[in-house]
């Protein structure tokens, strides 16, 4: 009876295992659209609406789901305090939500030229900076569900498996 009840503990947490690890590789596609949308907001709030990048990023931080919600927000507070450049908050607040985050070394590479050139230039260069960003991470998205469409069903099943394997070879 104890070999069976810890059998089936041991494949439960397996199968858990590789739930969690698909989970964060589905998370990426997501949390790349977010960003897109949260710039392409950014780029109205600039261009349109002509609200200073502190207002913006609290607008922002507000309509947002989290982690990103929590980016902006922490942006939003560093420009307030005006200790520091935009650039600095733009990477400080880069640097302290990115382990909660799904995206990869490339995207924050591209989020951070981004944040170099974030407040530097008049409406229409931004709006081009932008645009550039934007391109980009549509480029990522289309890796990142690659990557998800090719490797999310091989971990849950992988995750069972070592399990079931494991049983196998413990009993």
């Amino acid at each position: 009876m104890i070999k069976i009840l810890g059998a089936v503990f041991i494949l439960l947490a397996t199968t858990w295992t590789g739930f969690e690890v698909a989970k964060h590789i589905s998370e990426r596609p997501r949390q790349l659209r977010q960003l897109k949308v949260a710039l392409q907001a950014l780029e109205a709030e600039i261009m349109y609406a002509h609200t200073p990048l502190r207002e913006a990023a609290a607008t922002l931080s507000k309509q947002m789901p989290k982690p990103l919600s929590w980016f902006f927000e922490d942006f939003s507070k560093r420009l307030s305090a005006g200790h520091t450049s935009v650039k600095a908050a733009w990477e400080n607040s880069l640097q302290e939500v990115w382990r909660m985050t799904a995206l990869k070394q490339g995207e924050y590479e591209i989020l951070k030229q981004f944040g170099e050139t974030l407040g530097q230039h008049d409406i229409i260069s931004q709006q081009k900076h932008i645009r550039l960003t934007l391109t980009h991470l549509e480029r990522e998205e289309a890796d990142a569900l690659d990557k998800q469409s090719r490797y999310e069903t091989m971990l849950k099943s992988l995750g069972f498996l070592s399990g079931l394997l494991l049983v196998i070879l413990l009993m």
